[in-house]
């Protein structure tokens, strides 16, 4: 059995045109020449049936449901088929059982919790009650070198701020 299934891979193996009984072809070949033959002889082309296992197989058409039953490479065919399914059986179940952490992270109670002002380039905020509820006066600080200031606006113009002139 062994012998026949490397006997059938050798590339030089010489095959029997289904569509020119004179033809001898190479295997390496052969999926070509069919294709080149097929329209060569539209009339026995006609005649003929592809296997749905393996495109190199031409039966006559009477034929072809017993061809698809003893098919060798039908084994081939359905052993992927099998091994597909079930490593996508084994993919879906490995989704399934996952579950979502419990979250401990209550964003409103850190708010008034935070003991941190946001971060504003330059400045520094100074206060004496860091809690939001209460009433907070803060006093700037700037932490620039002296003769620098922060920039009061930016330094170009807006396209949609075009300083009330109508354009």
């Amino acid at each position: 059995m062994e012998e026949t299934y490397t006997d059938s891979l050798d590339p030089e193996k010489l095959l029997q045109c289904p569509y020119d009984k004179n033809h001898q072809i190479r295997a390496c070949r052969f999926p070509y020449h069919l294709i080149k033959c097929r329209k060569n002889h539209p009339d026995v082309a006609s005649k003929l049936a592809t296997c749905p296992f393996n495109a190199r197989h031409q039966v006559p058409r009477a034929e072809i449901s017993h061809h698809i039953s003893s098919c060798d490479d039908r084994s081939c065919i359905e052993q992927d088929v099998v091994n597909q399914t079930r490593s996508l059986r084994q993919e879906t179940l490995a989704e399934s059982t996952w579950q979502c952490p419990p979250c401990d992270e209550d964003w409103d109670k850190d708010l008034w919790e935070q003991t941190s002002t946001p971060f504003v380039w330059g400045t520094t905020h100074y206060c004496d009650n860091n809690s939001p509820a209460n009433n907070i006066v803060m006093e700037h600080k700037n932490n620039l070198a002296s003769g620098m200031r922060v920039p009061k606006s930016l330094p170009y113009v807006l396209p949609w701020k075009n300083n009330g002139n109508a354009q």
